[in-house]
């Protein structure tokens, strides 16, 4: 009962949202390159042995495989699943042959093809969240102080009940929210808070507290707390109904959030402000689904959005074997006039693979001590 059980609350969410997710992203390799006049041999949902698939008229295998964690497009001259390119098979292709793989295409179209993945991710996060907003609207509290904590760094720094938050470090907030984001991600960092009081706007600077914190399902959370709090009468708590564009724009606001605040979280990373055991691999997004599909298919479409812009960011990154590695490849070739040699791009793939596995067992682990801590 308790391996149903599991599989039921945390895998079944994760393979759908995971699903979803790698379909629309590998969808958007598939569509431009098919555009771009490029053949596709394969288009996988998962790794591994194949469960179930077909054939095309197009000749493209369409095929669900056994492990669940990613998927591929494979076009026609690539050595993998990771589309490098088989130097040696277009050598013995006709220049017809050779304009319909990834690696004989354009320049221009082998780097729209790899990019539309990403792109793809971020307009499919753009989409849930325009959806949700339009079906169930948007709420609101205004960044209002209700109280103050007395023991907290923004009565140190003079803040008062009443007064309204105008922005922080010169980013101007709308609601109670933004003001919690931002402050969450700047443990022991300084930031400048202005307030308005009365007619009168001021700055106070103050370094917002590092506090571990539990959400309502238990997971301990490392934030920056300044010490205010709004209610839902000062805050004026409300769901603000959009209109069809409307939607769409705080739709494409809210996708930007979380871009700035991954990089601002990566940024904390690297100057030794926020823990690297915040980094989940598949096991805690297994986890997290199954927690949040307890709260509704709306929420769960929700974290289906946050997830989406994370695995686009994490495709753009420079690591070869990885969308943004070929990218950069691409931009080198570019500045050349001519592509790297074979032999310096299996080097960049044995590194970039490197990356990513030693990345994967980092997160893994991080996962692991976060079931058993």
């Amino acid at each position: 009962m308790a391996i149903i059980s599991f599989l039921t609350g945390y895998m079944l969410p994760f393979i759908v949202v995971l699903s979803l997710i790698v379909f629309v992203h590998e969808m958007g390799h598939y569509l431009v390159g098919r555009w771009c006049g490029i053949r596709v041999l394969a288009f996988s949902l998962g790794f591994g042995p194949e469960l179930v698939g077909f054939n095309d008229r197009h000749g493209t295998r369409w095929k669900v495989s056994l492990i669940p964690l990613g998927g591929y497009v494979r076009f026609f001259g690539d050595a993998d699943s990771s589309s490098k390119t088989d130097s040696s098979e277009l050598d013995a292709l006709t220049p017809e042959e050779r304009a319909q793989t990834l690696g004989g295409a354009a320049l221009w179209k082998r780097a729209a093809t790899v990019a539309a993945g990403p792109i793809a991710n971020f307009i499919l996060a753009i989409a849930i969240f325009s959806i949700t907003l339009g079906v169930l609207g948007k709420p609101v509290s205004d960044p209002v102080v209700a109280e103050v904590r007395a023991d907290g760094v923004a009565a140190a720094a003079g803040v008062q009940p009443g007064d309204v938050l105008l922005a922080l470090d010169g980013r101007s907030v709308k609601t109670f929210d933004d003001v919690v984001r931002y402050v969450s991600l700047r443990p022991d960092v300084s930031i400048a808070v202005t307030v308005k009081r009365g007619d009168e706007h001021l700055t106070l600077p103050m370094t917002p507290r590092r506090v571990t914190t539990t959400d309502r399902f238990g997971n301990k959370v490392e934030v920056g707390q300044i010490g205010i709090v709004t209610t839902q009468q000062s805050g004026n708590f409300r769901v603000e109904k959009l209109g069809p564009l409307e939607a769409v724009t705080e739709g494409v606001r809210q996708t930007g959030a979380i871009v700035s605040s991954t990089f601002d979280y990566l940024q904390g990373l690297v100057a030794g402000r926020m823990s690297a055991d915040q980094l989940g691999g598949p096991i805690r997004v297994a986890q997290t689904s199954g927690q949040v599909a307890t709260l509704g298919v709306a929420a769960l479409m929700q974290l289906a959005a946050v997830l989406s812009v994370s695995i686009g960011l994490l495709n753009l990154m420079p690591i070869p074997v990885l969308d943004g590695g070929h990218l950069i490849l691409y931009a080198l070739e570019a500045v050349r006039g001519r592509p790297i040699s074979a032999a310096a791009q299996e080097w960049a793939f044995k590194v970039g693979l490197a990356m990513i596995l030693s990345l994967m067992v980092f997160a893994t682990w991080n996962d692991i001590s976060h079931l058993i801590g």
